[in-house]
């Protein structure tokens, strides 16, 4: 398995002034890192991504100017004191034979600061600022800053740029007439709302010269209502060509579009259809984005035509050696992106440092890393969760001998639930992984065995790594224990039978996942495109504009009627991710189901849940239901701690059986392999 398994993916493409070694293009994302000083961090992780193989990389958004900063003193690329330090970045990625790109980003109205401006005065919906309208002559200064941020990214050494004109952006928001209502040179017909990205990309190329890389990001498919129409898209893309870039980028949907695009719950390379439409017009080469997981899927799009390269962004966070590891015949061996968001966009919105839910390392090169131990102990690891089976994999890499403990009959604990759930199969990549490194790391792994103290102290270890995860809070409802009444761990690992009317008590991550996996009966929309695009419709966009349907079909009758409840006041789901928990809701809204808050659960009878509402206990009412589904929390499960610590065993609790809040496998991958790259 190496070019011959992935021949359109590894084969190299011909710019003409340059060549790239292979079809895989590095998506831009946003880290934090490239925020104030850190450009030795930036280097590191860069310098990873290229030594794993990937052609060309595109670094985060740089601003051209202060008014296009995201917020305030995030990158930009100004002045020539700048370049030096970018020159750490550039050096450390072409020193590693990769190439790299300045992604440059003017956010607009997107903007999270009083400096915002925009076409017109037109406030975004996910900002809470409103932006100044530019005159004429501000628009002309606009184009000038982002030449002059092309040819800083020149003098730095960055082989490309990437103007970034989709998403919802400045340069986007000229294109539409619901944010562009200028009847200057600059707005009106579409002719005029185009010509601000062609004149940047025009005088962009007359700055830099022929032998430099220009990617224009473009929005093929808007997916807000009254976004571009698809023969105006054409027009921009073939003008965009004409006006000197080299490959032209597909953007999918604006952030404030309410069609998600990138969640877990998106079907792979769901929109590689629209960058094959536009292939047909123009003569450049195409990149692909969007849910592009795996070489396999990365080598179909190309072999069916769809694009020249495919972009790949969370991937590289999830694996550095994604390409080197494909050409080498170790697909099998990368550590898959599940498109979770929680520790990469969900951290990026909440102004924190950007990693990966499955490789806490991303982002954080210089600081985490596992080396070869100098003193090999033997270590015992009770519990594959998360938290165990990544402490396991890390402490075997560094050359600990590790016996991996776990109960049931395989491994994964809480996540073989989660796997099963409507839309997040990726989970099934996940244990896959993780399975495919305790085998290459040699841990000797126990299933079916529920180990206890005396075991334990009789083994020979040198210390004991507790990771037991959690058990069901007990919510303390009067006949819970009626036969009508289920646990989550009935439903999602049993597979007990479940009526068509239900109740959910509690409505954190757990009990809105039992929802869905309830509303579906077990089938999911993220296994098929055609279902999925009608489910949240999205159109060929030669049919609406945007993409959007104007009627959207009603969708099939849920498999159930469900309620669910919390007894916090507020809106459900609140701790949800702060990128994806408006996707489950909207879910859970377009299927029927009935979420109710300030909930007091007064008793369960044979004929439902009696509940009532607020301090008060006011308004009485039965939930008519064939089951109540308890979904209370978590607690953690440590019964072990004590009696070996009573024995003098050295240990060390992590995941769940640590802190129990929620299923937070973000937390626990992270806490078990900090900890395993200590011991």
């Amino acid at each position: 398995m190496n070019e011959s398994t992935f021949p359109n993916l590894l084969a190299p493409l011909d710019l003409g002034f340059t060549t790239l070694k292979n079809r895989v293009l590095m998506g831009s994302m946003h880290t934090g890192l490239e925020d104030g000083n850190q450009h030795d961090r930036l280097a590191a992780y860069f310098a990873e991504r290229a030594r794993g193989g990937v052609a060309l990389i595109v670094t985060g958004g740089y601003a051209p100017n202060r008014a296009g900063w995201v917020k305030p003193f995030a990158g930009k690329l100004t002045t020539r004191a700048e370049v030096r330090k970018h020159r750490r970045v550039t050096q450390a990625v072409h020193v590693e034979g990769g190439k790299i790109a300045l992604q440059i980003l003017h956010a607009g109205r997107y903007a999270y600061h009083p400096l915002s401006v925009a076409p017109s005065r037109i406030r975004s919906p996910i900002t809470p600022f409103t932006p100044r309208e530019l005159s004429t002559a501000g628009v002309e200064k606009q184009i000038r800053d982002f030449v002059r941020c092309a040819t800083l990214a020149q003098e730095a050494g960055y082989d490309g740029v990437e103007i970034m004109g989709s998403e919802g952006y400045f340069i986007n928001e000229f294109l539409v007439r619901h944010t562009n209502h200028r009847q200057d040179q600059w707005g009106g017909e579409f002719s005029r709302r185009m010509r601000f990205p062609v004149e940047i990309v025009e005088r962009t190329r007359d700055a830099v010269g022929t032998d430099f890389i220009i990617i224009y990001r473009l929005s093929m498919i808007d997916l807000i209502p009254d976004g571009n129409s698809w023969d105006e898209t054409v027009q921009l893309a073939q003008a965009i060509e004409r006006a000197g870039a080299t490959i032209i980028n597909t953007g999918i949907g604006w952030h404030e579009a309410r069609v998600p695009t990138i969640a877990t719950s998106v079907p792979r390379a769901a929109f590689a259809w629209v960058t094959r439409k536009m292939k047909q017009v123009v003569s450049i080469p195409l990149v692909t984005s969007n849910r592009i997981n795996l070489p396999a899927t990365a080598e179909k799009i190309l072999a069916d035509g769809c694009a020249d390269m495919v972009s790949l962004a969370r991937p590289m966070l999830a694996d550095p050696e994604f390409v080197s590891k494909a050409r080498a015949g170790r697909a099998d061996e990368i550590n898959v992106c599940i498109a979770c968001n929680q520790a990469c966009l969900d951290h990026t919105f909440s102004n924190r440092m950007s990693s990966c839910l499955v490789n806490p390392r991303a982002c954080h090169e210089t600081e985490l890393n596992y080396l070869p131990t100098d003193s090999p102990r033997r270590f015992a690891v009770v519990g594959s969760g998360p938290a165990g089976i990544a402490a396991a994999t890390v402490l075997a890499e560094r050359g600990h001998d590790v016996v991996l403990f776990e109960a049931a009959t395989e491994l994964g604990g809480q996540l073989n639930m989660a796997k099963v759930i409507p839309g997040k199969e990726e989970f099934h990549e996940m244990l896959r992984y993780f399975r495919r490194q305790l085998e290459l790391r040699q841990v000797d792994v126990r299933l079916g065995a529920r180990t206890g103290a005396d075991e334990l102290m009789s083994g020979q270890f040198d210390e004991v790594i507790i990771a037991t995860g959690v058990l069901p809070r007990d919510p303390q409802i009067e006949g819970q224990d009626n036969a009508n009444v289920l646990s989550y761990i009935d439903v999602l690992r049993n597979n007990a039978p479940v009526g068509r009317r239900v109740a959910i008590v509690g409505a954190g991550g757990i009990g809105f996942d039992v929802a869905e996996y309830l509303l579906k009966d077990g089938t999911s929309p993220t296994l098929d495109l055609d279902e999925w695009l009608e489910e949240w419709g999205v159109v060929d966009p030669e049919q609406a504009r945007g993409g959007i349907a104007r009627e959207r079909k009603p969708p099939a009758p849920p498999a159930r009627e469900i309620t669910l409840l919390q007894r916090k006041p507020g809106k459900l789901g609140a701790k949800l991710g702060k990128t994806t928990g408006w996707i489950h809701r909207a879910t859970l809204k377009m299927n029927g189901v009935q979420m109710l808050g300030s909930v007091n659960y007064e008793r369960i009878t044979e004929d439902g849940l009696l509940i009532s509402f607020g301090k008060e206990r006011k308004d009485a009412t039965l939930l008519e239901v064939d089951h109540v589904i308890l979904c209370a929390g978590q607690e953690p499960l440590r019964d072990l701690l004590e009696p070996l610590r009573e024995a003098g065993m050295k240990t060390h609790v992590i995941g769940g059986a640590d802190v129990a809040t929620e299923l937070d496998a973000k937390r626990a991958i992270d806490q078990g392999s900090r900890l395993a790259a200590e011991l």
